[in-house]
């Protein structure tokens, strides 16, 4: 596995592997764990090279976030993609994806604003604008991307289609299912900021939004679901529930009900000094 760190170095690295056919990037901000390496191995039976790159992106973190504490860990992450046989790790320095005076900023609007995007005012520009800019450095075929933070996803995709996206288009940004732990819990590199005992009630949250799930597909109003869902966590030692949300999957609009399009049961919740994030697939009315 050959690394690099600056544009020219990445630009000679791509034009060497594009030529053995489809190219994917698996964008991360390190600190991997299963998840991501699940990503890897998604884009390389997609691919026939793999780019994945690392870098902690401050654009995307607010002024009193976890960008400081954020693990980093590159020389650990580097042995685990090398093992996985990831051909080009792309770990650029702050200053190289955003040198002196930029200026540029990507908002894509509505899609954006609720759910994290409220309590995290220009976190999904943030998003925007550094994948942007990593597709443009690297032109991968496809790119992957976890389904764990499923705003972030749609946010990509309708960014691919607004601005005519061809590396990737739209429909090559891949979606790998949330990889989760033996009691539930989605994995995140943040998951390692719980103590033992928050730990142990975090597992609170994918139960349950199982139920919420059952009850909701059972016909269950969702008004009633979803109040259910936040008095669980509340019982189960979550300091406060961000939100809880059923929504259209696609545009993320709020649903009230259940109807003939793939929804998303999506919740935000905070243990200890985590916040934590997840979502889960509700299948159309009918199906």
């Amino acid at each position: 596995m050959q690394t690099v760190n600056r544009l020219p170095q990445l630009r000679e690295a791509v034009d060497r592997l594009r030529p053995k056919g489809p190219l994917a990037l698996v964008p991360t901000m390190g600190a991997l764990h299963e998840g991501h390496l699940a990503l890897v191995r998604e884009a390389k039976a997609r691919s026939a090279s793999v780019v994945v790159s690392i870098f902690v992106n401050p654009t995307q973190f607010g002024p009193n976030e976890d960008l400081a504490t954020y693990p980093r860990q590159l020389a650990e992450d580097s042995h685990l993609l090398e093992a996985e046989g990831v051909d080009l790790l792309w770990a650029p320095p702050v200053e190289e994806v955003y040198p002196k005076g930029f200026a540029t900023t990507i908002s894509v609007r509505g899609i954006s604003e609720g759910l994290c995007g409220a309590s995290r005012p220009g976190h999904f520009d943030g998003v925007a604008t550094v994948v942007c800019k990593l597709f443009n450095q690297v032109r991968p075929d496809l790119a992957v991307f976890g389904e764990k933070d499923w705003q972030q996803l749609a946010v990509i995709r309708r960014m691919a289609r607004d601005l005519d996206l061809t590396q990737p288009h739209a429909e090559a940004i891949i979606g790998v299912p949330t990889v989760r732990e033996a009691d539930g819990l989605a994995q995140s590199s943040r998951n390692r900021y719980l103590s033992s005992e928050d730990r142990r009630r975090a597992a609170v949250l994918p139960q349950a939004m199982g139920e919420a799930v059952r009850q909701i597909e059972g016909g269950e109003p969702v008004s009633t679901a979803l109040r259910m869902l936040k008095q669980a966590l509340t019982n189960g030692g979550f300091a406060s529930v961000d939100y809880a949300e059923l929504a259209d999957a696609e545009s993320l609009a709020p649903l009230g009900q259940l109807g003939e399009r793939p929804a998303r049961l999506l919740v935000a919740a905070g243990i200890g000094r985590t916040r934590l994030i997840d979502n889960m697939p509700i299948g159309p009315r009918g199906a």
